[in-house]
Order: structure tokens, then sequence, then C-alpha cells
């Protein structure tokens, strides 16, 4: 193969597309090692959905939570409780036979309800009574007694930032290591908020119950051991297990990629590579709870606390611990952790397998490699049906073995590779059909209309003959005096072309702003419509508004032309510009020959719209309408009623308006009276009352509106002179026939 021909083989064989298809399934592999926060999310979010659609099935009750619920803290009185009635929780479980007893709350500081504390600061207490109450034991003395005369664990927390150096002679857990140094995998706090000395030394163990939710704030993993200020310290949960084997160590065996698992005397837990435990959730369980006050009172059923791991914590709003779950939005944190020794104890731990991400990258390949090689073979249905089965076949494997094995096995990575893959191809396809319709608009750009050549761009099937019917708002505008104005320029062509320019292009810019469709330009004329090609249910409304700017635009350029007329020492001659519009039924769509064609628009109410425009330069005013064009917007303009006309060529006649202003416009007074003397005049000329008529217009040339009337009034004086010489046949339904186009 000649060295110049390969680069054409390789684009009809393989493929630029192909190429960089393969370059995303390898960049998508550097993703998932990698594992940003965002694709870590999408990942956990899978699981999530795993744990809804099939929760942990209860098998065994071993915890009960002893709740410090708003019943308790209504009867007892607000947390923190003296120790002394907290000693009494703990002595009346032990009497119950509860086998470890958990705090998931703190007590880093002596009790302020203590005796001593009451002698100093009571008033008016006699030396004899303050001297009885020094020689008390502290309410946490006798906390701390209870507590030796059961097994306690009591909570710790991990803090945001470093406390009080850590005090040495305080007891901690032993550990036992096995691998790699599992500290630099761990979650680490700065502080470490712990107990008061007396506590710390009475309890069987201690461990922290900080949950850290993940960054959705959503707790899926809690850390098993942890680093806080330095010190290595088991969560509460498994220092609760600890303590209920009897175990004097907890054995922590790591390997290179992280931590694998905790273990103690018979028992070992999964973890993942920093020390956490995937939380294996049942739906919550308010069986669990026993209210602290049901305790203290000795009304609670013995069985729910004799051979328990019981843990003291709180459901109460107040408190806030309230934390969200994979299965909850108001799980009590304290759950949390009875949740973790249930799944722990039935052996139902749920864990992502070392292998697994090695299933990722195997079926992210397999089949990344196949729709890279097979997919631009198939058409779109046959495409659409494999990528659903591929979709089913990977949800479904993954969720066979959580279901089947507890195991998490992801497919968003492979899913999403695959995707991106299938995407990719589909949007080099759709990169050459807009090559193709960019040949188009080149090919008939110079024949058709912008926004034909775009219709036909994106539809080809299109370039036919033939139109449809549409309901639509026709414009004529015309300039006024153009003939006059060209005179000027018989010796400057090209200073004509460049005033029609620019007197064309804000008329031409403001039709397009309000949707409208340039039709065709004839001389300084424009026709335009509205509601074609595309939908405008407002179409009479836009139109109107468009005629308003154009006669705003005139105004603008009338100014500027002054002023240079001015500056220049010439003449000044002002442009002025006619509008018609009119609404109607037309049809509209390609019109011409089957070599050529137009967009473009023809029928009745076309023909009245230019009849329209011809007569605006009658009646005084610039922009005259139809009824159904004024019937439509009679609410948001100022509409005066000029004329009952028949059209020639038309068999019926037509009410016309006068559009002469917006809604602040038609609010005005001044209107209010033109309007007044318009209806006055009109209903005399009507009904023949020739004399009241004149009378009216006489009334209406000593106002202040006169001016604005004055061609009206000249028009209907001469019809009204004519009549009293040749009166109206006596069918006469007072509509005037216009003799011209």
């Amino acid at each position: 193969m000649k060295l110049r021909a390969l680069p054409r083989w390789f684009k009809r064989r393989i493929g630029y597309a192909r190429l960089l298809c393969l370059a995303l399934l390898i960049g998508f592999a550097a993703l998932r090692l990698a594992d940003p926060a965002p694709v870590e999310e999408v990942r956990v979010r899978t699981f999530d959905f795993f744990q809804r659609l099939d929760p942990r099935k209860k098998t065994a009750r071993p915890v009960t939570i002893v709740d410090i619920d708003d019943k308790s803290l209504e009867k007892i009185g607000q947390w923190p409780w003296p120790r002394t009635r907290i000693a009494d929780l703990i002595t009346e479980l032990t009497r119950l036979g509860a086998l470890v007893i958990a705090f998931d709350a703190v007590f880093p500081e002596p009790d302020r309800l203590n005796p001593s504390d009451a002698a100093d600061t009571f008033r008016n207490l006699d030396e004899d009574t303050r001297a009885k109450l020094r020689a008390l034991p502290s309410n946490d003395e006798v906390f701390a007694e209870a507590i030796r005369k059961s097994r306690v664990v009591l909570g710790e927390s991990g803090a945001a930032e470093e406390l009080a150096a850590l005090d040495k002679t305080l007891p901690v857990t032993g550990l036992a290591m096995l691998g790699e140094e599992p500290q630099r995998f761990m979650f680490q706090f700065p502080g470490l908020l712990r107990n008061t000395k007396v506590l710390e030394h009475a309890a069987a163990g201690r461990g922290l119950f900080t949950i850290k939710p993940e960054r959705d704030g959503i707790v899926r993993r809690v850390p098993m051991i942890m680093l806080a200020q330095g010190q290595t310290m088991p969560s509460l949960s498994f220092e609760i297990l600890r303590v209920a084997a009897g175990s004097g160590t907890i054995l922590i065996k790591s390997e290179k990629a992280g931590i694998k698992s905790l273990g103690i005397k018979g028992f070992q837990l999964p973890t993942d590579g920093s020390g956490q435990l995937w939380v294996h959730y049942a739906r919550q369980d308010p069986s669990l709870y026993v209210p602290v006050i049901n305790v203290l009172q000795k009304t609670v059923a013995p069985e729910m606390i004799a051979g328990k791991l019981v843990l003291i914590g709180t459901s109460a709003v107040g408190l806030n611990d309230i934390k969200t779950t994979p299965v909850s939005e108001n799980m009590p944190g304290v759950e949390i952790h009875a949740q973790i020794l249930e799944s722990a104890l039935t052996g139902a731990v749920i864990s992502q397998p070392i292998y697994g991400i090695a299933v990722e990258f195997a079926t992210a390949l397999l089949f990344g490699l196949l729709v890279i090689a097979f997919a631009p073979l198939f058409g779109p249905i046959t495409l659409v049906a494999l990528g659903g089965a591929f979709a089913t076949a990977l949800i479904g494997t993954s969720a066979f073995f959580y279901i089947q094995h507890r195991l998490l096995i992801d497919f968003t990575y492979p899913l999403m590779s695959t995707t991106a893959i299938y995407l990719t191809l589909i949007f080099s396809s759709f990169v050459r059909e807009q090559q193709q319709r960019k040949q188009i608009r080149g090919a008939f750009a110079q024949y058709m209309s912008p926004v034909l050549v775009e219709q036909l761009a994106q539809s080809p099937e299109k370039l036919v003959l033939g139109g449809e019917e549409r309901e639509m708002t026709i414009m004529f505008s015309d300039m006024r005096g153009f003939t006059s104005i060209s005179e000027t320029y018989k010796n400057d062509p090209q200073g004509l072309t460049a005033l029609m320019n620019r007197f064309l292009t804000p008329l031409t810019n403001a039709i397009l702003a309000r949707k409208g469709f340039i039709d065709k330009y004839m001389g300084d004329a424009i026709m335009a419509f509205w509601n074609a090609p595309l939908d405008d249910k407002d179409h009479e409304l836009n139109a109107c508004e468009a005629a308003l700017d154009m006669l705003e635009h005139v105004d603008e350029l009338n100014q500027a032309r002054e002023q240079e007329a001015k500056d220049e020492g010439r003449p000044f001659i002002p442009l002025n510009v006619g509008v018609g519009l009119n609404t109607g039924i037309c049809v509209v769509g390609n019109m011409g020959s089957d070599l050529k064609f137009n967009y473009s628009v023809f029928g009745d109410s076309v023909n009245l719209a230019s009849r329209l425009e011809g007569q605006s330069k009658e009646y005084g005013f610039p922009i005259i309408v139809g009824s159904r064009t004024a019937l439509a917007v009679k609410d948001k303009f100022a509409i005066l009623e000029l004329d009952f006309i028949m059209v020639k060529g038309k068999k019926e006649p037509e009410v016309i308006y006068a559009i002469a202003g917006r809604e602040d416009i038609a609010q005005s007074g001044r209107f209010q009276r033109l309007r007044n003397l318009t209806i006055e005049m009109l209903s005399c000329y009507r009904t023949r009352d020739w004399d009241g008529a004149l009378a009216a217009i006489a009334r209406g040339r000593k106002t202040d509106e006169a001016r604005s009337l004055e061609l009206l009034y000249n028009l209907y004086e001469a019809r009204i002179r004519g009549y009293l010489e040749n009166p109206p046949p006596e069918d006469w339904n007072g509509a005037f026939a216009l003799l011209t186009k």
C-alpha cells in the first residue's frame, strides 16, 4: 500500500472516530484509577439504590437502644442529667441482665450538680449543711462506682481541632497489628474529646461514636478504627464487640492497598482500605427503642434488656443526633451503631471485594471494544436495543452479586465508559450530517431566503412545490415621496443606494426583532408576514409593535439626517413611511417553478394589506390595519376607526382602523377626545345626517386635535359635498368603494 493512500485507507476502514473512542476507553480507565469524588459519588449512590431495593432482613435482635427521648426529657428534665440519675440507670440495666452497656455520648466535664459545688454556690446555707454537702461523694464518683459494677463502654468524640494534651495515664484499648502500618490509611481527627478521668478508669472500654457523613451528607460507611489527636481508637460499636467477647486486644490486618479487617477473639470484620465498614442497613426499627424513663420507673419488659447489648443514646430532635442513611432520612445516630452491631453479629455484612475493580476494568474494556468495532455497522433501532440489553446485563449482574452474595460490584464505570464511546460515535455521525447540510446551504443560499435554506438543510424533503393555509398577519410598507427624494440624487446613484440601505436596515431590524419574516423588498417597499414559517400565537400584536417600532426608527433617522443636512448646508427632505397591516387566512409555502423556489404568501388578505398601505397617505395616518388585526389588539393600542370601504376586486366591505400609538396613548385624554370626535362624525355620516357630520367636522377643527384629523376631515367633507349633490342609493350601507388598487 502506498504511503499517500494510507490516510484514506485508515479513514475508510477504521475512521478517526474509532481512534478517538480508543483514547476515551484509556481515559476512563485512568479516571477510574484516580477515582475523583464525582465518580465515587455516582458509584455509592448506586449502592444506595441496592440497599433501598433489598435492605437487610433481621434474623436476630441482639441490641436494645435505651432512648433519651422527648418523653424522658419531659419527665426528668433537660440534658445533661445529674450523674447520679445516670448511675441509677446503669444500676437498673445491670440488674436486668444487660450484657454490655454503651454510651453514645461523652462526659468530658465534672457534673455541674456535684454536692461540693452546691455547697459553694447555694445561698443561705448554714456551715453545718455546707460541711455535710462537701462530705458527700461527687456525682461523678457515684456514676463511676455504678460503671465498675457493670460492663460499660464509654463514648468518646473526634474533634475538628486539637484539644488539650492527652492524659497519658488514661487507659486505652490494646491493639495488635499484622501486615503494613495501618495508621497511614485511617481517618484522622485533629482532636480527641474524652470523659473525665474518674469515669475513664472505671469503664470496661471506650470507643469513638463520631459518625462522619460523606460529601452528600449520607452515612454509608463508618470507620471501625481511627486516629484522633494521634491516638489510635476503635469505634464505639467495635469496642462493644470487644468487651462483649472478653477480648483484651484488637487485631488490625493491613496490606499494601490498605486495611483489610479488624479482629477480636473468634471474630473478624472486613473493612475497606480506610478501615471503614459498609453498613448493611435494615429498615428503621422503632421496636429497638426503650425510653429511659421506663427503665428508671421499672416498667420495661425484662427480655428487652437481659442478655442484650444496650446502647444509650437519643432520638430527641432537639439534641441534634439525626442522620441520613440510604434507607432513611431521619435515623438517630445511635441506631446506626445498633445496625452495625446487628449486621456484624448476624454475619449480614456487605463489602467491596478486592477483585471488584478488576471485574469493572475487564467489563469496560470488553464492551467498549465491541461498541467501537460493531456500532457503526448497525442501524439506530438495533443499537438502542443492544444498548438496552447491555445496560440491563450490567445492572442485573451487579444486583445479583449484592442480593445473593452481599458484594458491592460497581456497574456505573463500565456503563459510563461504554455510553461515552457510543455517544462519541453518534456525535461523529452528527458532524458528518452537518457537513452535508453545510454543502446544501452553500449550494442553495444564493437562490433562497436564509430561513428556507436552513429549513432545507434540516429537512431536505421540504424541497417541493406547494403550501399550506394559515392565519397570518401581512405587512406592506412604503416610503412616502420617494420620487421627489430620488430626483435629488439623480447625479449620485451611490448616494441613493446608501440612503435606501440606511432606510431599509432599521425597518428590517424592527420586523425581525418582532418575529416577522421578510418576504421581499420592492424598491423602497417591504413585504413581511407573521406566523410562518414558525408559529406565533401573538402575530397580530407583534406585527403592530413592529409597525410602531418602524415609525420610531424613521424618526431617529430623520433627526440624524436633518443634523447632517444642516452641517453640510444642503436642504433636508424628511423620510416618511406608510404601513398597511391585515390579518386573515393565506396560503404560504414554497412558491415558484421546478428550478427556483421562494418562500412566500398570497391570498385576499395579502391584497388587502397592500391596499391599506396605499391608503395611509389619504387618511393622514401612517399605520392602517384591517378589522381582524384591530380586534385582536384593541386592548393594547390606541385604535381609531377610519372608514368602511369596498376594495376593488372584493365583494365584502371592510372596516379599517388607524393605530395611533401604544396603550399609554390610548389612555390619554387627547386620544379619547380624538376618538369621540371621529365616532360622532362617522355616526352622522353613516346615517346620512350630512349636516350633523359637517357640524362634527367643524367642531373638531376648532379643537387642539384638529391637525391630527385634518386629512380625514378633508376626505369626509369632500365626500359629503358630493353626496349632497348626488345622494347615495337607498340601499347604501355606508361603505365607500375605492377606485384604485
